[in-house]
């Protein structure tokens, strides 16, 4: 029995040497008869216990290796079919033909104001600070000199987390420089960009949701004019560099003194004189010296320290820009609105 299991081998051996795979129904075929689930060699195994024991060692190395040559052959067939398709197919195409261009997308004009704010800053020394959109009460009121009962807390109505009385979407990125203040000392120049939140009604000059860039500067001897000069060179840099400034009184409760910046932009065209309603100056951001009791509630001794803040509203300043009237585009997703601005930043 031993021979004939040897001799069947030979056999199988000089079909593989023979087989031929021109397409793919041949390919196939060779698979069923030498691969398939009931193939030729596999029958061979069930021959290794009528084999001398002295040759089951070889007869067993014999069978695997036609296994092995089975499958070089299959696995060499395949590769060959697939080369020649590939080829076939490359050779219908038109390498001449222009390609279909692959359009470019558009930086949301958010986007593009926002990086460009925080460019101007970064060049002066400022780094950016970024911190959790749902923030505590403390930090968000508290820490910034709003105790429960002031009444500044009624100059924002905030999105309070459903069952929670101290959860909330923070109202402004002030909280983030509450977080930076209690966790290191100064000297401390941050800029604070995201996105923030309040409860009012959506119309085209106002959102529940828009973008911040709050800024923060604590030293020794930081000064009102020191203030002024790094609002000066934003405005300069942001504006261009013929701008004018003008620094107006204002109220904040978590600076003290606190002004309003406003920028010439003049009334010589009817777009510059429907945006300052005919007086000529640009409302663009709030500013102020930090309150002591902000220092103090953050662990900052405010004998030793002082600092300014500010803080611009991205969205009024991306509609001034491009002369966009509603501010609910910024929003809608719409891809016609949005293909109108430059990918670049």
């Amino acid at each position: 029995m031993s021979k004939d299991a040897f001799k069947i081998a030979e056999e199988i051996s000089t079909k593989l040497d023979a087989a031929t795979i021109s397409d793919a129904a041949g390919l196939e075929a060779f698979r069923i008869q030498f691969l398939g689930s009931k193939n030729e060699i596999k029958a061979l195994f069930g021959e290794i216990k009528n084999v001398a024991n002295e040759r089951k060692k070889e007869f067993g190395q014999t069978v695997n290796a036609l296994k092995n040559k089975a499958e070089g052959i299959f696995e060499k067939g395949q590769g060959a079919l697939e080369n020649t398709a590939s080829a076939t197919a490359h050779a219908n195409l038109d390498l001449s033909r222009p390609t279909v261009p692959n359009p470019r997308g558009s930086t949301h004009p958010v986007t593009i104001v926002l990086n460009k704010v925080i460019s101007i800053f970064e060049r002066i020394g400022f780094t950016v600070a970024e911190e959790r959109e749902i923030e505590d009460d403390w930090h968000n009121f508290t820490a910034m000199n709003t105790p429960d009962d002031h009444p500044a807390r009624d100059m924002q109505d905030t999105f309070y987390l459903k069952n929670s009385i101290d959860r909330l979407l923070r109202t402004h990125t002030s909280s983030v420089q509450a977080r930076v203040m209690t966790s290191q000392q100064p000297p401390i120049r941050i800029i604070a960009p995201g996105r923030v939140y309040r409860n009012e009604t959506i119309s085209a000059r106002s959102h529940c949701q828009f973008h911040q860039v709050e800024g923060l500067f604590i030293d020794k001897n930081v000064s009102f004019a020191d203030m002024k000069q790094t609002l000066m060179y934003f405005a300069k840099e942001m504006y261009g560099p013929d701008t004018d400034i003008r620094l107006r009184p204002s109220y904040f409760p978590f600076t003290e003194p606190s002004a309003e910046m406003d920028v010439w932009m003049g009334t010589a065209t009817d777009e510059a004189y429907r945006l300052t309603k005919g007086t000529g100056w640009l409302e663009v951001l709030g500013c102020g010296m930090v309150d002591p009791n902000v220092l103090s509630n953050c662990n900052i001794d405010p004998e030793i320290y002082t600092g300014f803040a500010f803080g611009i509203g991205i969205e009024r300043t991306a509609l001034q820009k491009y002369g966009i009237n509603d501010i609910r585009m910024l929003f809608e997703n719409d891809l016609r609105f949005l293909k109108q601005f430059n990918s670049a930043i």
